[in-house]
């Protein structure tokens, strides 16, 4: 990568909708050696709206501009997928580090273009998985490697979600189900997190496949996929992930079995998990979350462009996860 030689990250957003609201851009001017100075939206209105809100100092409503503009010297795509390609293609043109939402882009080949053009211009490439540094799925991973439940053996998807009458109304309105836009529909969305949670935790998945069919058939995307996949040291896993199922059986569980217990926790919970072991009774989690969710992973970013640490989400193992989605989804039934 070039030599980031600035002594302060200087962030620059591009799509500041919801996910910047609370999530992720507020926490930039709340890390050491980052701020703030620059964000970008198709609607002027909008953009200024959310620079006046937020304390913001320059707005723009074109992306070209936001990304030359010398004092933002590293950029956050906040847009849905369908544009992470172009601008990251932009923003690498520019010589300047990109950090952009996940999934990573609608389809592996676009996670390949991107990689490659930031390994073309040297600059990074970051992706907002940012699970990977919240602490409980840090204590997780430190529990797996220290052997509390033994050698890992396997690991079980269970999410279900019901199909609201509300969604179901706003569907034409909501891109997350809409395939050109999203690459799938909430299996993109949701199980993106969780599969690469997994890679977090045990590596890359080496073979993968499914089934996935729209049942519903109250939006263009797959609204119920199952799948099978192995980590390339050995341990087999399995997802079931529907979005049009009964509100009475709701759920989101990992279970991680290994030869002598188990670990269980909620992707999208709230901090809480619980290990089981032969010789103990169950032992409850519970970590705070922080009050901006990627303020971790963005501290991570700030830390690696500065040379203090490593940021644990690049654009390489975000790209092995849309490989696996696409896998998993490839025969639709």
């Amino acid at each position: 990568m070039t030599n980031f030689t600035d002594t302060e990250v200087r962030w620059g957003v591009l799509g500041v909708g919801k996910v910047c609201e609370l999530k992720s851009a507020p926490a930039m001017n709340t890390i050491p050696h980052s701020k703030l100075v620059a964000v970008m939206r198709r609607d002027a209105e909008k953009a200024k709206d959310y620079a006046e809100r937020h304390g913001v100092p320059k707005w723009y409503d074109q992306a070209e501009e936001l990304i030359n503009d010398p004092e933002v010297n590293a950029i956050y795509i906040a847009t849905p997928p369908h544009v992470h390609l172009a601008l990251t293609l932009l923003a690498a043109k520019a010589g300047k580090p990109v950090y952009v939402e996940k999934p990573m882009a609608r389809t592996y080949a676009e996670c390949q273009q991107m990689i490659v053009a930031c390994n073309e211009a040297e600059v990074p490439l970051f992706v907002a998985y940012y699970r990977r540094k919240l602490p409980h799925f840090v204590k997780i991973k430190e529990l797996l490697a220290e052997g509390a439940i033994g050698s890992v053996r396997t690991v079980q998807i269970n999410l279900k979600q019901p199909l609201t009458p509300t969604l179901a109304s706003q569907t034409e309105t909501n891109w997350r189900v809409m395939p050109e836009i999203a690459g799938g529909g909430y299996f993109f969305d949701l199980a993106s997190h969780q599969l690469d949670l997994l890679d977090f935790f045990f590596g890359k998945i080496t073979h993968a496949s499914g089934f996935s069919t729209n049942q519903a058939q109250a939006y263009p995307a797959e609204d119920l996929v199952t799948g099978s996949f192995v980590f390339e040291n050995g341990v087999i896993g399995t997802g079931n992930w529907c979005f049009c199922t009964s509100s009475l059986t709701e759920i989101d569980e990992v279970v991680i079995d290994g030869s002598k217990g188990q670990i269980r926790f909620s992707t999208f919970g709230d901090g809480k998990f619980t290990l089981i072991n032969e010789q103990e009774k169950p032992i409850h989690f519970h970590l705070q979350l922080p009050k901006h969710i990627q303020r971790p992973l963005i501290q991570s970013i700030v830390e690696e462009l500065l040379g203090t640490g490593r940021c644990p989400s690049t654009g390489e193992p975000a790209a092995r996860t849309n490989w696996v989605m696409e896998e998993i989804i490839k025969h639709r039934i």
